[in-house]
């Protein structure tokens, strides 16, 4: 057993309603997940829920000629264990809930590796509303659900949430070699609010409608 498995491990006995999995997501789900991050110029990509860094370590090699790598994570061990092994990285410990308050600038990809199915309604709703609120118009957010729990009612409802947010959803292929299962859902094109809470340039009772809809992730 690695040691990055055993902490996932220790920290989800310790704390399993934020760590939300025994195993760190495997390399061929992290490669796929951490395919909106741009090859050149200077992006921002923020990166939420780290945790021993199965996503963080692509990021930052793929961020090696420049850009900029933020990461919030709540769990104060998972954050001395990355500062150790990623110095340039700009971490955060923080809730994600607080993402709104952290002062970044717009983000170019919004890579999540949180455990959505163990959240409340309102907690997965504040923490995409600020992800919605921090990509750029171009900018793209990608987050993995397991495949059996994908079709649990907290499952669901974060597919409907992604929805709400964005004009396409779109879920990856299988990921069968994951410890469990799991797929990548690629979300684009922000769907921008008024003050009213009415998506910007909607028809009247589009409201809360994304453009694309996915019924679930395509076989592996």
């Amino acid at each position: 057993m690695t040691s990055d498995v055993l902490s996932f491990l220790t920290e989800f006995v310790r704390h399993p309603l934020t760590t939300g999995a025994v195993a760190p997501s495997g390399r061929t789900l992290a490669g796929r997940i951490t395919t909106p991050v741009p090859r050149t110029g200077s992006p921002c990509v923020v990166e939420l829920g780290p945790g021993t860094g199965a996503f963080t370590a692509p990021i930052h090699r793929l961020l090696a000629d420049g850009g900029r790598h933020v990461a919030v994570e709540v769990n104060a061990r998972f954050v001395r264990r990355l500062a150790r092994r990623y110095p340039s990285l700009e971490l955060h410990h923080a809730d994600a809930t607080e993402l709104g308050a952290l002062d970044l600038p717009p983000a170019d990809a919004v890579i999540s590796g949180l455990p959505w199915t163990v959240f409340p309604a309102a907690r997965q709703d504040t923490i995409l509303d600020a992800v919605r609120d921090l990509l750029t118009d171009a900018g793209t957010f990608t987050t993995f659900a397991y495949v059996h729990a994908a079709w649990t009612p907290p499952g669901r409802r974060l597919r409907t949430a992604l929805h709400a947010r964005f004009e396409e959803v779109v879920p990856g292929r299988t990921v069968w070699s994951n410890l469990p299962p799991a797929f990548v859902y690629h979300a684009r094109r922000p769907i921008r609010r008024s003050l009213e809470g009415v998506p910007v340039g909607a028809a009247p009772g589009d409201a809360g409608r994304g453009l694309v809809r996915e019924t679930g992730p395509r076989p592996g």
